[in-house]
């Protein structure tokens, strides 16, 4: 009776040990999902906002451009002005990138990945 018993308590444990080994491997399918689902939500709304920022950029430096032309009587020195000046911002952004880039999008993508909602 005793050694019955004992069969049916390890095929009990059996069980409930591949009961544990798939439901922990479907919670992980989940998490990776989520996780992935965040991220690519997060990198496209970034993408969709750049690209309608940088349509408002194009816009204002051509206004920018043909307003300096304008007041020099030359329209290649004010396309050049505003050259000159988007080149100077991306060296300052160049000598700065990480302090800018890095650490931001690492918290977001830390907290995307490690958030347990």
């Amino acid at each position: 009776m005793a050694l019955e018993d004992l069969k049916d308590n390890v095929e009990d444990i059996q069980e409930n040990a591949k009961a544990y080994v798939e439901s922990s491997i479907a919670y992980y399918k989940l998490w990776g999902f989520k996780v992935a689902m965040k991220s690519t939500t997060l990198i496209l709304k970034f993408i969709l906002i750049a690209i309608c920022m940088m349509i408002v950029l194009l816009f204002m430096s051509v206004a920018a451009a043909l307003a300096i032309g304008q007041l020099m009587n030359s329209y290649v020195v004010g396309f050049l002005i505003v050259a000159g000046v988007y080149f100077v911002l991306a060296m300052l952004l160049f000598m700065i990138k990480d302090k800018i880039v890095e650490g931001p999008i690492l918290e977001k993508f830390s907290e995307i990945f490690f958030n347990e909602d």
